[in-house]
Parts: structure tokens; sequence; C-alpha cells
């Protein structure tokens, strides 16, 4: 069974998020029971988009850079990775205010590419899914909370589509015109492959 730790955040001040993080995570063992020394650390936020950096549909940078000085706190080796459905997950982040931080943490931002990954579902036999992310010791889902017009609630599992590569998520888009049941889950034998250790 999951372990959830529920707190109210309200500030992306650096000093009160990080704060805020590792009371978050104390319950849990802090970010010391989550990633070894060593670790190569996926962080995977919502990289969208860089064509709305204001709208707020986007992972805050700041979030992605506290978790990764906590990551290497502990010895781990975070890197960055999306699939953005336009444009390259390193151009979407430079257009979001990640460059200042990515820069100064020296934080490896890398293209998904993918290959087919079996699953036990034999509705999806097989997943095409990004090698990065199968690759990782940790994933670390750092998903935007916001709404989604084909499916009504899908909290930290929506972001882990972005591991599916290219092409392919168009593809699932339409097939979610179709049946929406079926896109679910798909979403949800996606989060079961990726199974990140640590959504937040």
């Amino acid at each position: 069974m999951p372990s959830v730790s529920l707190l109210r955040a309200t500030s992306y001040d650096l000093d009160r998020l990080s704060a805020s993080l590792e009371q978050l995570l104390a319950p849990l063992g802090g970010m010391a029971a989550i990633v070894k020394p060593g670790d190569r650390v996926l962080l995977k936020p919502n990289l969208l988009t860089g064509a709305r950096p204001k709208h707020e549909c986007v992972t805050r940078p700041e979030l992605v850079y506290c978790v990764a000085k906590m990551v290497q706190a502990v010895g781990g080796h975070p890197f960055l990775g999306d699939g953005p459905a336009f444009g390259s997950a390193l151009g979407v982040a430079r257009n979001n205010g990640y460059l200042p931080f990515i820069q100064e943490l020296n934080l490896p931002v890398i293209e998904f590419h993918g290959d087919r990954y079996p699953t036990d579902n034999p509705e999806f036999a097989h997943l095409r899914l990004s090698k990065e992310a199968m690759a990782a010791d940790v994933v670390i889902n750092l998903p935007k909370v916001k709404s989604h017009v084909q499916l009504t609630l899908t909290l930290g599992v929506k972001n882990l589509f972005g591991c599916v590569p290219g092409k392919m998520k168009a593809w699932w888009h339409m097939e979610a015109g179709k049946d929406a049941d079926r896109f679910g889950r798909m979403l949800v034998e996606t989060a079961r492959a990726i199974a990140p250790e640590l959504t937040i």
C-alpha cells in the first residue's frame, strides 16, 4: 500500500518551498529513504508547452529545483526529462524559466526515446515507453495539478503519459475520443510499468 503525506504549501519562495518539501517527506523517511548514493534519478515534470509560460500548465521550475537539490544532497544524480507534444524538453524548460536552475545545478535535460516494454495486461501486451525513464534507478514524478477534458481525475498518473514518446501520444489521444475507458486503462498500465518511487 503506497504511503501518502499531505501538506499545504503556500509559497514558491525557494527557502519556504524547500522547508515544505522536507516536512512533506519526513513521514516517509526523507529523500534518503527514496534515493541512495549513486542513483540516477529521473525528475519527470510536466513540460507541456513553451508557448504559455504564464498559464500555469507546466510544473513550476522552483519545485524541480528544490527536489533536484534534495536528490543531490543524499548523493543521487538527478536529470530532467520529458517528451513534450511540441518542441524539445530543453526548449520548453527554457521558455518556462528553468534555465537558471538547470545551469546552477548542472542538471542534464534529456529527450525521451521510445522502446517497447511488455506488460502483465493482455489488452496492452506491449507499451512504447521512454527508454530513459525505464532505465532510471529512481523516477520522481512531478505533475502539475490541472483539469483534463477527456478524463475526470488523473492526479499524478497522466503526467507519466509524457514517457510515451513522440507521435504515440497523439495516437492515444485520438483513441481516447473513441474510448475514454481504454485510454484510462492505458494510463494506469503506463504508470505501473514506470512505477515512480515518488510523486509530488
